[in-house]
């Protein structure tokens, strides 16, 4: 089977490609490397020609409120139309834990692309994961001696492990938003990030930051934290620390 994976040369992008593929299906990179572009919606009826399903992982980071909103809301909308146009019938898009408990901008466009999505006339899937065990890796990649983290509770899971679970999603039944994935234990940021520096012979410091406000008292409080059952991932993240993934300082 045809999936098309909107995002696919990105990060996560990468790992769904992966997984698609090793579930026996064909995938189908959207991406502007690969001559399709989301916001101007070129290159989309090609891509979506004779393809069922799209999973949609494409990303913007922004703290913009106005920009997130923009971007979430124009590729989701094009993708959406043209989906519509080619015949698609499950629409999968990957959102975020508390993405409707923490008020700042980027959430704001991800909350506009969840909305499109399961109103939208494509039936579709929205999956919600907390940060990945790959999120500490991008808490301290800028150089330097101290790495500042944000003060964030969180139960983080393996990436490879969401991608899978969207593929799995992508060939069922359209759901709407279904219930929390996240991994197998709660661990703060701060503590997290000191740990992979720890094992990758780094001396640098930690230096854990609280966001003012209420989003701050949030993020430290557990509201990215799942509040039902769902599924669980089964990597801790000692285990993902002891992986050539995290070893080789690409893991994100």
């Amino acid at each position: 089977m045809r999936i098309a994976v909107a995002g696919g040369t990105g990060w996560i992008g990468r790992r769904v490609v992966e997984a698609v593929r090793a579930g026996g299906h064909e995938p189908v990179v959207i991406a502007r490397s690969a001559g399709v572009d989301l916001i101007r919606g070129t290159g989309l009826a090609e891509a979506l020609a004779g393809t069922p399903i799209v999973i949609d992982v494409s990303d913007l980071w922004t703290i913009s409120r106005k920009r997130s909103e923009e971007f979430f809301g124009t590729a989701t909308g094009n993708l959406l139309a043209a989906g519509r146009r080619a015949g698609v019938r499950h629409h999968v898009v990957l959102s975020i834990v508390g993405v409707d408990r923490v008020d700042i901008g980027y959430y704001a466009g991800k909350r506009r692309q969840e909305a499109l999505v399961l109103d939208g006339t494509v039936p579709g899937t929205v999956l919600r994961s907390t940060q990945f065990h790959e999120f500490a890796a991008q808490r301290i990649a800028p150089r330097g001696p101290i790495a500042a983290v944000p003060q964030l509770l969180s139960q983080p899971i393996a990436a490879r492990e969401v991608a899978q679970c969207l593929v799995d999603l992508s060939v069922a039944e359209p759901a709407g938003l279904v219930p929390d994935l996240a991994g197998p234990q709660q661990l703060r940021m701060p503590e997290m990030a000191r740990r992979l520096l720890r094992a990758r012979g780094s001396r640098r410091v930690v230096l854990p930051v609280r966001l003012p406000g209420a989003v701050g008292r949030a993020m430290a409080e557990g509201a990215l934290l799942p509040t039902g059952a769902g599924p669980r991932g089964t990597q801790t993240f000692d285990q993902w620390l002891a992986s050539p993934v995290a070893q080789s300082r690409r893991g994100w």
